[in-house]
């Protein structure tokens, strides 16, 4: 079978391959058409429909195939005039009243991916029903034809570029209280990984930035923000004196926090301080929902406050569906994407990294001391993750080991007190949890773990991938 007709598979978020393997033009354009033959008859769809594309490479070019199949479909179609983060696209999909929103992007992936992100009209991640829906469409399409090129749409108006970035830069002035954070003196850093993000905090707030360019490679490097790959900024923070380290991902709606003292801040600590500023000092309303995944600090805080808490599967479309139809504070998956009442039903790292400035400019207080009191306050809780590369083989001969422990066997070195299979297999023991899934979006098994007062974590984490061959 060509790469041409290989099936294109959405996974937690969008379709991502590797470019020139299954990430091809001919792709690209399979799966524009069908996109465009499940909406032909949206509501929305004489408003068009807007796409955006990131950093990586030949990001532009698949963004202008993509366009070309959506015109040639009929669509009006508007594409952004330069990159733009994954959020742009969904606030552009909500704010002009589109049917819909493409971005281009991989996301987090190594360099060697490309990716194709769906946005519905409300901003946020597409059902998992409509993907199903364009999965459906593009077995039937072997090749998606486009007898008028993009510049041939774009002379005739049916495709029109429009201004991405200042769009979302203008909304955001109107949400972040920059004065405040102004005013309040921060010293701030900021590592765009060579990502879409790049150039943005600097028409908020003052800010240092670093990998501010360019570079299809990330360095050699995958545009990840956890500790791993954070070793340059969190040097730079130990050198001179910040208050506040931000992160985004590749498409900048993820986020990682850095505090004063050059030391990383789990996403956990991050949600959970989030929801402690927007309770206490915006006074927001409604429930919490998070993914399977994150820590249960966020869970112990909730009970404590009497804040509704609601646990979805891993993948931030189940998240956005709730906040679409909810009324919903905040929503975060663990691994740094949060989405926030009165912004959008989606992840943000720029809308959030300004809004962490904001917390700090309210409480007074340093990243540090605002984690101690949470410590204080509700005990210690110790998170790691753990992504295994390994053969299909080994996976399923794992997933298949996980699938079968039951209450009273062991994990990790631990009794296992409970289990809940709602994505993946999770079970708790006296003084913590494990979680193993198979990743939606990388050839990977993902291991999870959070242990309580003694940080246990590495060495559970090690018997785990023992027992499981990997």
């Amino acid at each position: 079978m060509s790469n041409q007709t290989e099936p294109v598979k959405f996974g937690t978020d969008g379709w991502r391959a590797i470019i020139g393997d299954t990430y091809t033009f001919d792709n690209v354009k399979r799966a524009a058409l069908a996109t465009a033959i499940v909406f032909k008859d949206h509501k929305k769809i004489s408003n068009g429909i807007i796409i955006g594309y990131d950093t990586r490479f030949q990001s532009k070019e698949f963004a202008h195939a993509a366009a070309a199949v959506f015109g040639n479909s009929g669509i009006k179609t508007y594409i952004t005039d330069s990159f733009v983060t994954t959020p742009t696209v969904s606030l552009l999909a909500r704010d002009l009243n589109c049917a819909l929103g493409v971005m281009i992007t991989a996301s987090h992936n190594p360099f060697q991916y490309n990716g194709y992100k769906l946005k519905d009209e409300f901003g946020g991640s597409m059902d998992p029903d409509e993907i199903a829906k364009i999965e459906g469409e593009l077995k039937n399409i072997v090749s998606a034809d486009t007898p008028k090129s993009f510049d041939e749409l774009l002379n005739e108006g049916v495709i029109e570029y429009f201004k991405g970035n200042d769009f979302y830069i203008n909304y955001l002035k109107k949400k972040i209280d920059t004065e405040k954070i102004n005013n309040a003196g921060l010293k701030v850093i900021y590592d765009a990984m060579y990502g879409a993000g790049q150039n943005l905090f600097g028409n908020f707030v003052k800010v240092k930035q670093l990998h501010g360019e360019v570079n299809p490679s990330f360095g050699n490097s995958a545009p990840e923000p956890v500790q791993n790959n954070l070793g340059e900024i969190c040097a730079e923070m130990k050198s001179d004196n910040y208050n506040i380290g931000i992160v985004t991902d590749g498409d900048a709606d993820r986020i990682a926090i850095i505090d004063e003292h050059g030391e990383f801040l789990d996403a956990q600590k991050t949600f959970a301080l989030l929801i402690k500023y927007l309770f206490e000092k915006k006074k927001f309303t409604g429930k919490v929902v998070r993914g399977f995944s994150t820590s249960d600090l966020v869970r112990k805080y909730c009970e404590k406050n009497k804040i509704e808490l609601v646990t979805v599967p891993i993948g931030f479309k189940h998240i956005s569906k709730i906040m679409i139809n909810d009324d919903v504070m905040i929503g975060a998956e663990e691994s740094g994407g949060i989405g926030i009442k009165g912004h959008l039903p989606e992840r943000d790292g720029i809308f959030n990294g300004l809004l962490y400035m904001e917390m700090l400019s309210e409480y007074g207080k340093g990243i540090s001391e605002l984690k101690k009191e949470f410590d204080d306050e509700f005990g210690l809780y110790f998170y790691q993750r753990n992504d295994v590369k390994t053969t299909e083989e080994k996976k399923n001969a794992a997933l298949s080991i996980s699938k079968g422990l039951k209450t009273g066997d062991e994990i990790g070195g631990k009794k296992i007190t409970q289990t809940d299979d709602l994505d993946g297999n999770k079970f708790y023991f006296e003084d913590g949890w494990l979680l193993v899934r198979a990743s939606g979006t990388e050839p990977l098994i993902r291991i999870y773990c959070e242990t309580y007062e003694t940080d246990q974590t590495l060495e559970i984490l090690s018997k785990t991938k023992t027992l499981l061959g990997i």
